[in-house]
């Protein structure tokens, strides 16, 4: 689109299915590799992405040619395909349903790296869904608690 600047930066948030902890340590990397592919095959800049067992976070840099729905749902399916069929889960692989997004100025990109870089070290110190909640409170995202991740059961 001629005549089109944008900056769009998102950070993405998304759940194993049932927040299972199927992400082992020996397949994470590639997995993230494998994900980092499908964003640029889609024109858009992955800028940081980790994560633990059972999420994922990604901060892209989105291009305004595809909604961030349709291309979450491609990395998605793909990426799930791809575990399946590499076997690297015992039991079928799935993402839960749903993601998060939030918007960040320049300014506030290194911050958010950095978050994202040190998830193994951060997670020592706050579980995944009291760190969703307080994510969402500090964005000032209204949320149901009926409908937020549960616990792993």
């Amino acid at each position: 689109m001629a005549n089109t600047y944008t900056q769009i930066p998102l950070h993405v948030i998304f759940a194993t299915k049932f927040r299972s902890g199927q992400i082992a340590a020996f397949w994470e990397h590639r997995l993230f590799e494998y994900i980092i592919a499908i964003i640029q095959k889609h024109n858009h800049k992955v800028l940081a992405i980790n994560g633990m067992p059972d999420h994922i976070h990604i901060l892209l840099g989105l291009r305004p040619n595809q909604s961030l729905s349709e291309l979450i749902q491609k990395v998605k399916a793909s990426s799930s395909k791809w575990i399946n069929e590499n076997n690297f889960c015992k039991a079928k692989f799935a993402w839960h349903e749903g993601y998060s997004a939030f918007s960040y100025t320049k300014s506030h990109l290194p911050r958010v790296i950095n978050y994202i870089v040190n998830q193994k070290t951060h997670h020592q110190k706050i579980d995944f869904l009291n760190e969703y909640k307080n994510l969402l409170t500090e964005l000032e995202v209204e949320f149901d608690l009926n409908y937020i991740f549960k616990e792993p059961t």
